[in-house]
Order: structure tokens, then sequence, then C-alpha cells
């Protein structure tokens, strides 16, 4: 591995545990701002496990995401999403 592929895992790292402590970010809020979202991550994770050859489910890949079962964080943290949320999320996606 080299020093800029630790330093970019670092940083994934760095990033992922960022989100898990920010509990109050909604994903609704990350893919009006950002574009991706926590659940974005985990299937980026999937897709790139696969493509070195370490395939993983999308459950897992979400538990290490999250820090927990995602069914679990939803029902910890998520909010229902506001219709203001919900119309910039349709905004974004027309674009």
């Amino acid at each position: 591995m080299t020093k800029d592929t630790e330093i970019e895992a670092a940083i994934f790292r760095r990033l992922v545990n960022h989100l898990k402590k920010e509990t109050a970010l909604q994903n609704i809020d990350l893919m009006n701002l950002a574009g991706f979202c926590r659940n974005c991550l985990s299937k980026w994770y999937v897709e790139e496990a696969s493509a070195i050859g370490h395939p993983t489910d999308q459950e897992t890949a979400r538990a290490k995401i999250y820090g927990m079962d995602y069914a679990e964080w939803k029902k910890k943290y998520q909010k229902p999403a506001t219709q203001e949320q919900l119309d910039a999320m349709q905004d974004k996606q027309k674009k």
C-alpha cells in the first residue's frame, strides 16, 4: 500500500467516524447539500469491495458505515423528512 493510499484510507475512516458521531445530520440533508449520504457510502463500499475481489453485502457495508444495524440507526436517529427537504431533493434530482 502506498503512502497516498494509506492517507486516503485514513481520511475515509475519519469521515465515517465523523458521520457516526453526527447522528443529527440527516441523510436527506447530506444528499441535498453534498450529493451523497451514508447509504451512498455503503453502496460504494459494496461496489469497491466487489471490484477488488472481496465481495460483501449491503447490510454488512451499512453496519460499517452507520456503526450499527441500519434498522437500529433509522429507529434511533432518522427523522421524517420535511416538505422542504423533500422539495429540495426533487429540485436536486431535476438538475
